[in-house]
């Protein structure tokens, strides 16, 4: 079976704690009453482009535990045929979470530094409109999967430092200020001597986009959407999904143009804006009428 988008990622168990301020250093805080529920970032990516309306499979690695159970479970409309069952632990994410919804991340791989690539998953990935990875898995399973990609977009996420070869099989690259100077230094514009195109998330701010070829060249801004913040947790994530969901409408046509990508992260950014008023990573993920609805108020 062929699919729209295939995400190579990774899945955990989050355990959330709701405080005043994120501590600093050698500082202790008090926290609210812990909360659990389904996350990490391939999942919540896999969740957000199944809900933008695109026909999504996920190649990852669960433990046989509990928390593998509940992920299974979430992972509503994502094909999990291409799942594997680790003897590692399910991954596990501690996130704190400020009042001004602003969070911080600490996570424990666990299965998901497991993951290894099957025939049928590498079939999978060859027959697929956009591959969609993050940095959460082993390297080599990303290398791996974009070599084997029509269209791939990796979300850099978290920062690291990505090898020449790399970043020489992605199409487009999606980073956040922090990800993109840990790969091309403080000028986002040298990206573009490593991939052919990238979007730089800023947040509420929203992104600029960045292309070898824009319909022109250049570097565009899009705006965020102004909202009340609940929760960022997986704002960053719902981006990336619905981005990739949308995109597949243009790859369809063999090429992905600059005005392909600007409505497609302008569709994005609506999304991103929506689950931020939402708490908790995949409950809050838009579902394709919302997230239209809401584009339909803001660019139409």
């Amino acid at each position: 079976m062929a699919y729209e988008v295939v995400v190579v990622g990774s899945a955990n168990v989050d355990l959330v704690l709701p405080v005043q301020r994120i501590p600093r250093p050698g500082e202790t805080v008090l926290a609210g009453a812990m909360t659990r529920g389904p996350g990490g970032k391939g999942a919540n990516q896999a969740v957000a482009s199944a809900r933008a309306g695109a026909g999504t499979a996920m190649v990852v690695a669960l433990g046989d535990d509990e928390g593998g159970a509940l992920l299974r479970g979430a992972l509503e409309g994502v094909d999990l045929s291409l799942a594997t069952t680790s003897e590692a632990p399910t991954g596990t994410a501690i996130i704190t979470v400020e009042e001004s919804g602003e969070n911080s991340i600490v996570v424990a791989p666990g299965a998901n530094g497991e993951l290894t690539l099957s025939p049928a998953a590498l079939a999978a990935i060859g027959q697929a409109k956009i591959v969609l990875s993050q940095l959460e898995i082993p390297f080599a399973t990303v290398q791996a999967a974009a070599a084997a990609s029509k269209y791939f977009i990796l979300n850099a996420a978290p920062a690291a430092e990505l090898s020449d070869d790399l970043l020489a099989e992605v199409d487009l690259l999606v980073v956040n200020e922090t990800e993109a100077e840990a790969i091309a230094g403080p000028d986002r514009s040298a990206l573009l001597k490593k991939v052919p195109a990238a979007v730089v998330t800023l947040g509420g701010a929203g992104a600029v986009i960045l292309t070898r070829d824009l319909d022109g060249s250049g570097e565009i801004a899009v705006p965020g959407v102004p909202v009340e913040v609940v929760d960022t947790t997986a704002a960053g994530d719902t981006f990336c999904g619905v981005l990739a969901a949308t995109l597949t409408a243009a790859s369809a046509n063999d090429s992905i143009t600059g005005s392909d990508l600007t409505n497609a992260v302008r569709r994005a950014n609506v999304a991103a804006s929506l689950s931020v008023q939402a708490a908790g990573a995949i409950p809050s993920v838009p579902h394709g009428d919302a997230i239209d609805a809401r584009y339909a108020e803001v660019y139409l």
